[in-house]
């Protein structure tokens, strides 16, 4: 499973996160974890559909050996991901007693695409029973540009830029 690459090559011969970064060092992936008050599987799905794209994985507390997590929590999902473009977006439920409250705060998750219509079309999906807070548009830096927040609460950026090139 690939995630998106976050090296850059600083002159130097090494492939590093940054020129301050350790040599030897080098950053495989970044990739988007996002954490759910009980409807992980519903946002993985509905994250799916709406970027036109499949569950790759999705494993669910009860597969964990041992019985350290509540019976009634054992439906909930320990870790789910897709991919999209190359890119990969997990999630999972917080376990009981982790004290996340369901909130997203201080992030947005940004998605580039390739082409107007791709825009538009994730950006409707998306924002299907969410907040449009920016709605899609044209921008001096992008073909397509647009902000919301969705059903599950969590904000995004949907981009198309004017040079088309999303190979970041």
């Amino acid at each position: 499973m690939a995630m998106c690459p976050v090296v850059a090559d600083f002159n130097d011969g090494t492939m590093r996160a940054s020129p301050t970064e350790p040599q030897g060092i080098r950053i495989m992936g970044l990739a988007t974890y996002l954490t759910f008050n009980g409807n992980c599987e519903k946002a993985m799905t509905f994250y799916a559909h709406a970027l036109g794209t499949q569950i790759n994985e999705l494993h669910r507390f009860s597969d964990m050996p041992g019985d350290e997590i509540p019976a009634d929590f054992g439906d909930k999902v320990m870790h789910a991901n897709l991919t999209f473009q190359g890119c990969v977006l997990m999630g999972s439920d917080a376990p009981p007693g982790t004290g996340f409250d369901g909130t997203h705060c201080g992030f947005s998750v940004s998605v580039n695409v390739a082409s107007v219509e791709q825009a538009e079309t994730v950006f409707a999906a998306l924002s299907d029973g969410g907040n449009v807070t920016m709605p899609i548009g044209e921008t001096f830096w992008a073909k397509r540009f647009g902000m919301l927040v969705d059903q599950f609460g969590v904000a995004w950026m949907v981009n198309c830029e004017n040079s088309g090139d999303i190979s970041y």
